[in-house]
């Protein structure tokens, strides 16, 4: 199954990106706990050297936990600070002014040493669309927030949102488009919802995805479908119609409809907590 997905501003919202990277201390990026690495651009990495880096691994409540920690850990290891969160329900919030203080710090002491005192961290939140990236801003800037608007020296029209006397937000996010040299991760990323479904054949795409559950996470299908998984991963889709009711005129099965009902339970956490990529082991 080949996914592919290119928005023609992709150049110049990179572009802009590089212009606004000049302005911060920071980049948040925010990737999808479930798909960590394909909801990541490489790009990042490149545009954000000397830049102090914070990975927020976001939709944390809905992937499998021992996989958060080892991600955690992956990260970490590679010289990233990381954080949990869940930006919908604002869990893991309270810890992220902790640790961009401890990501900046080396930037704190230096302004310390010129005589600059409380001058704010500035940073950016990025990461590719539909990772939760406004959720994010909205959850963490709260309904308080004020845009400090056009300062000296900052290019015209950026507006920056004042968290509080430590934190500064560039209220546009940054944002990169994934990477699909590898098909995996095109369907990864259509298995989470960050591709349109309506491009996508997702009754295939169903089939793929009960053969990974079935795989690593052997049990989920049946305790909530009642569905055998011995059966080849039709007869599991065939099972999860019957078992739903999709049914089309003349008792034909409505694969199409069990298919959406399959990717609207993953998407939602109701058949538990799912992580599509494993952190490498090292």
């Amino acid at each position: 199954m080949n996914v592919q997905w290119y928005p023609g501003h992709m150049t110049k919202a990179k572009r802009q990106m590089q212009e606004d990277l000049k302005l911060i201390d920071l980049i948040i990026e925010l990737v999808d706990a479930r798909v960590p690495l394909s909801s990541r651009n490489p790009d990042i990495d490149r545009l954000g050297q000397n830049k102090s880096r914070l990975i927020l691994l976001n939709k944390a409540d809905l992937a499998d936990e021992r996989q958060n920690e080892a991600w955690k850990e992956y990260f970490q290891g590679k010289g990233f600070h990381v954080v949990k969160v869940d930006s919908r329900n604002g869990a893991g919030m309270k810890n992220i002014q902790n640790v961009i203080q401890e990501a900046c710090k080396e930037k704190i002491e230096r302004d310390r040493k010129r005589g600059i005192k409380n001058r704010p961290v500035r940073a950016m939140v990025a990461g590719i669309p539909n990772v939760g990236k406004s959720t994010f801003i909205n959850s963490f800037a709260g309904k308080a927030c004020a845009k400090t608007g056009n300062r000296p020296g900052v290019t015209k029209g950026k507006q920056w949102i004042r968290l509080n006397k430590n934190v500064e937000l560039l209220d546009t996010p940054g944002i990169l488009w994934p990477k699909f040299e590898d098909q995996k991760v095109g369907i990864r990323l259509a298995f989470v919802g960050s591709i349109k479904d309506d491009i996508l054949n997702m009754e295939e795409l169903a089939l793929t995805l009960i053969g990974y559950l079935k795989e690593k996470y052997p049990g989920v299908l049946n305790a909530r479908y009642e569905v055998s998984e011995e059966e080849e991963n039709l007869g599991v889709l065939e099972g999860i119609a019957r078992a739903r009711g999709c049914l089309k005129k003349g008792e034909e099965l409505d694969y199409a409809k069990a298919s959406g009902i399959l990717f609207d339970d993953f998407r939602s956490g109701k058949l538990g907590r799912i992580t599509l990529e494993w952190a490498p082991a090292e």
